[in-house]
């Protein structure tokens, strides 16, 4: 019996926890940390597939160095699977808002909506699970920062290799060396 690891164990090693761990050993703060990571799979769970990476981009463009970009990449490459479970509910939880109809859920609705022949009510069915997940984003995105603050600050101190600190940022990477020359 080989002493390899399986296919899944690999390609978990190689998409997630590789990368999760040379985050970590840049030395970023936690708190930066478990928001973009909070960031990230809340915008990852966003209920109309394939365009969460597009949504990632626009949110580190606009934050810029107040999140964590790899961090929000991973977190939403992460919540993908989550994102396909959550959709019914972001809908459910719309249509309870807005007091509409219950949409019934057919393959047939689907087809439609992919072939560019949604009918009306399928349209209000995606606007009820957007809204869904628009009143729901602020509590999940709260929810996962208290949560992650703790983990990212245990897991910084066990794998990063430059201390953090909340007062003095130790790499200055745009700081100036000077050199004295003396007169002899």
């Amino acid at each position: 019996m080989a002493t390899g690891k399986t296919g899944i164990t690999s390609w978990f090693q190689k998409k997630i926890t590789d990368p999760l761990i040379s985050i970590l050993r840049r030395g970023a703060e936690p708190s930066q940390l478990a928001f973009s990571a909070a960031l990230g799979i809340t915008l990852g769970v966003f209920p109309i597939c394939g365009v969460t990476v597009f949504l990632c981009g626009i949110v580190i463009a606009l934050l810029g160095s107040n999140c964590h970009a790899p961090t929000v990449m991973l977190a939403n490459f992460i919540a993908t699977p989550v994102e396909l479970s959550l959709i019914v509910p972001f809908l459910r939880f719309g249509e309870f808002i807005c007091g509409g109809p219950h949409f019934t859920l057919t393959s047939d609705a689907l087809k439609k909506v992919l072939t560019g022949r949604a009918s009306h009510e399928v349209l209000l069915s995606i606007a009820h699970a957007l809204l869904g997940w628009l009143a729901a984003s602020p509590v999940i995105l709260g929810a996962l920062y208290i949560a992650l603050v703790p983990c990212f600050k245990v897991l910084v101190q066990k794998f990063s290799s430059v201390p953090s600190s909340p007062k003095k940022p130790l790499l200055r990477p745009h700081s100036e060396v000077r050199l004295k020359v003396r007169d002899v």
